[in-house]
């Protein structure tokens, strides 16, 4: 296990988790950073079924090797008779229970919060589905693409025309479901302190969603037209996004207030007088007539390399960035110099990672393997209290 010199937050906090996908297991990686041991419970043979979404780190899974670093594998297969009551001893053990199976089923099992609290009444118990329990959405299948539709954000992103929808690069939905799941976990385990009592907390990645698309909600309130598709600029404010260099390449820049616009047109555009043009003399005027002041921008920038634009925004303080694809990332100076890579066991050997973005000056953050199938189990069950001969019966069976 990584050595951290001080305490974790989380260290003595151990954390079971019916996971499978991105939200459950995202969310959490992020209290195994804290230093929470987290128990994953694998169906025997076959696990997490993002473990076989690809091959494209060394052999594993680019989703699995992101959201289950620092985790214990136990395979248990909980149709048969024998599982339960192996879970209901882990449980005896544990601070926290996180599920996102299919809707309904952790009931099923006998796992809800209602079946549980009275036998463990410290337990908090986290249900992560698509659309929360009750409502006519409650037992409908979801995945991130499905929220990202219902939830509207596919309304407002990508291109222009009437069938240039994108979906986001990454997933989303499960990602801002994991990281409500984790905010909730961490104060419900604040709240225990205070009462001595677990409770429930019901994650939905819709409402997860729909509270990011805060802005274009309220852009678009009482029937107002929606921000509209923009593809990489934005939707409301501009100049904000992409423009190409006279040399073939992208620089992409961003003004906020008046103060910049100015500096911009004097110092990059180096067209003072564009300054109080009236087309141009709002923000809401300049997303109006962006075409027109594109095609200014275009102009000016067309004899210019990338470089001399990049330092003309820099010279006026107008922020700027790279279009890095991941390769770019991968090498980006700044993570770099900020020591922000580390690495990581795995089944495929070390491997990079990413530490965790809220740096702390209390404490190291948990940094461990990424586990094979089932690698946990023995270990597990003999804390359990089973025998190597239970042990070799309940693989037979194919318990474990």
């Amino acid at each position: 296990m990584t050595q951290s010199p001080k305490p974790r937050p989380l260290d003595g906090i151990t954390v079971v988790s019916l996971e499978h996908a991105i939200a459950a297991p995202f969310c959490t990686r992020q209290l195994a950073d804290l230093g929470a041991r987290v128990i994953k419970i694998e169906r025997p043979g076959v696990g997490d079924f993002a473990r076989g979404y690809d091959e494209r780190v060394n052999g594993l899974s680019s989703h699995f090797v992101w959201t289950n670093r620092s985790k214990q594998s136990l395979s248990l297969d909980l149709k048969q008779a024998e599982a339960l009551p192996l879970l209901e001893k882990l449980l005896e053990g544990a601070d926290v229970l996180v599920q996102n199976l299919a809707p309904g089923a952790a009931t099923r099992l006998g796992l809800s919060y209602e079946a549980l609290r009275e036998r463990f009444p410290r337990l908090i118990v986290c249900d992560i589905s698509g659309y929360g329990e009750g409502g006519p959405y409650e037992k409908k299948k979801a995945y991130d693409l499905l929220i990202q539709s219902e939830g509207g954000f596919l309304s407002v992103t990508g291109g222009a025309g009437p069938n240039e929808m994108a979906k986001a690069g990454c997933s989303i939905a499960d990602i801002a479901a994991g990281m409500y799941a984790y905010s909730g976990i961490l104060s419900a385990l604040l709240l225990r302190e205070r009462t001595g009592e677990g409770s429930r907390i019901d994650v939905s990645m819709l409402e997860s969603l729909v509270e990011w698309m805060g802005y274009p909600m309220y852009y678009a309130y009482q029937d107002a037209p929606p921000p509209p598709r923009a593809g990489a600029s934005h939707a409301t404010i501009y100049p904000y996004g992409p423009f190409p260099a006279g040399d073939g390449g992208t620089v992409m820049l961003g003004l906020q207030n008046e103060r910049e616009w100015r500096a911009f047109c004097d110092k990059v555009l180096r067209q003072p007088e564009l300054a109080d043009d009236e087309r141009f003399s709002a923000n809401f005027k300049r997303s109006a007539n962006r075409d027109a002041l594109r095609a200014l921008i275009v102009e000016a920038f067309a004899s210019l390399p990338a470089a001399e634009v990049v330092a003309r925004l820099e010279q006026a303080q107008i922020a700027n960035a790279h279009v890095n694809d991941m390769a770019g990332v991968w090498a980006h100076p700044q993570l770099q110099a900020r020591q922000r890579w580390t690495s990581i066991d795995s089944p495929a050997g070390r491997l990079p990672a990413l530490l965790p973005p809220a740096s702390s000056s209390a404490f190291v953050p948990r940094m461990d393997a990424v586990p094979a199938l089932g690698g946990d189990s023995d270990t597990l069950l003999a804390e359990l209290g089973c025998t190597a001969a239970d042990i070799q019966r309940l693989r037979a069976t194919g318990t474990v």
